[in-house]
């Protein structure tokens, strides 16, 4: 990992950002050309394709040729950021999981991110830097495989499918420093799509109706921040419009500083020129010698002090030791409160869970089981009419993603129903 002190000076390189916006079956392209450096980032060109899907991908293929040479930016792999409703954005807390073990892990909790078979997903998760918590992107396999043809038809470089989560958290570290709390939002296809940091939550992500009202006040609950404040359109927090295509050309421009979230399979990737390495790798070592002459200049000075400090040390490490011992036992004893928190929060969820699906579902529909799971919930019973029942439960905040495991049996004046959804706390 490149220590925080110096991350900032190897951000040399130029990019390419393409947004995937518009309803499905007639999307756009917004492109972005970006350069970066240790002083800033800049935009060299952007281009919108409309319609692309219909177009012959000759015709589009070559226009967006001409905007990457006019770039200068032909040995680049191109950043795609996915349609927020082709990807499901997760995130997970795995404290105390080391890196080797970590897709173990991930893939352990897998099947409860997502409600779709195990063969027709793609995924892709990075740890965020500096927390135990790990982002986690989901696509269809059937969607990756669509646009992966589109673009491959049209000759364009591609290097990374990603979700703007991802794009954003790199950008962001990129263009400035990050506050402590931050809630900034942008409009997407009659969608605003949140994005957020707290002490609390290192990475908050979720699009909402742009005509929910309290879409924002819900974004500083999951963030735990005031109520009150108010979200910052994300082209002003980055710098630049528009907002997304940017920070996609920003992580597309600086890789090896961005999150590692790509849906795009292995085989299919793009990787840039060897000579766009050159400057670089040229940067990166000016660092490192710098970096070392000055660690060695004060190495005398050094040396003394920690002399100096080991004969301090020596007179109180028995208060030292048994200062550990109580750190120690306070720290097994918060975690046993937690423990039991949790558990307490748990059954009072699951309580709240049944009172919810009790007051949403109308008489004289019935339930014969409850299956409770912490990330899902499978119902089934009889009703009048079972189909109007997906959109009931999905209006409830408490519940999203409603789908029939199997289609609903009619039996006499009443159809069979079996439900799956996914809670809303268990996101």
């Amino acid at each position: 990992m490149i220590p925080a002190g110096i991350k900032r000076w190897t951000a040399f390189g130029s990019g390419i950002g393409i947004q995937i916006a518009g309803p499905h079956g007639s999307e756009s392209l917004h492109a972005v050309a970006a350069r970066v450096r240790p002083n800033g980032a800049r935009i060299l060109d952007r281009i919108v394709i409309e319609d692309f899907p219909h177009q012959a991908a000759g015709v589009w293929g070559t226009g967006f040729a001409a905007f990457v040479r006019k770039s200068d930016l032909r040995h680049v792999p191109v950043a795609v950021l996915l349609p927020r409703q082709d990807v499901i954005v997760r995130q997970i807390a795995l404290p105390g999981v080391s890196d080797k073990d970590l897709s173990a892990a991930v893939q352990f909790q897998m099947d409860g991110l997502h409600p779709y078979n195990e063969d027709d997903v793609i995924s892709s998760w990075s740890r965020l830097p500096g927390s135990s918590a790990v982002i986690v992107a989901i696509a269809r396999r059937a969607a990756i495989d669509r646009y992966a043809q589109l673009f491959a038809e049209a000759g364009v470089k591609i290097g990374s499918f990603t979700c703007s989560a991802a794009v954003i958290h790199s950008a962001l570290r990129l263009v400035n420093a990050v506050k402590p709390e931050l809630l900034a939002a942008e409009q997407v296809d009659g969608h605003v799509e949140y994005y957020g940091e707290s002490p609390a939550r290192a990475l908050f992500s979720a699009s909402f109706h742009a005509s929910d009202a309290r879409s924002a006040a819900l974004a500083c609950s999951e963030l735990r921040i005031d109520p009150s404040t108010e979200a910052r359109p994300l082209e002003e927090v980055l710098g630049a419009a528009p907002a997304l295509p940017y920070a996609a050309a920003l992580a597309s421009a600086c890789p090896w500083l961005a999150l590692s979230v790509n849906l795009l399979p292995a085989g299919l990737r793009q990787s840039s020129g060897r000579m766009g390495w050159i400057p670089s790798a040229i940067a990166a070592g000016l660092v490192v010698a710098s970096a070392a002459a000055l660690a060695a200049i004060p190495v005398y000075e050094n040396r003394r002090y920690e002399r100096s400090l080991a004969a301090e040390i020596s007179k109180v490490e028995k208060q030292a030791q048994r200062a550990v011992q109580v750190d120690r036992e306070t720290d097994a004893a918060r975690r046993k409160t937690a423990l039991l928190d949790n558990f307490r929060h748990r059954a009072k969820a699951d309580m709240d869970v049944l009172a919810e699906l009790t007051k949403i579902l109308p008489p004289p529909a019935w339930l014969n089981t409850v299956d409770i799971q912490r990330n899902q919930i499978t119902i089934a019973g009889e009703a009048d009419q079972a189909a109007p029942l997906l959109k009931l439960i999905d209006s409830s905040p408490y519940f999203e993603a409603s789908e029939f495991v199997m289609p609903p049996a009619r039996q006499g004046p009443v159809e069979a129903f079996r439900i799956r959804t996914n809670r809303e706390a268990g996101r």
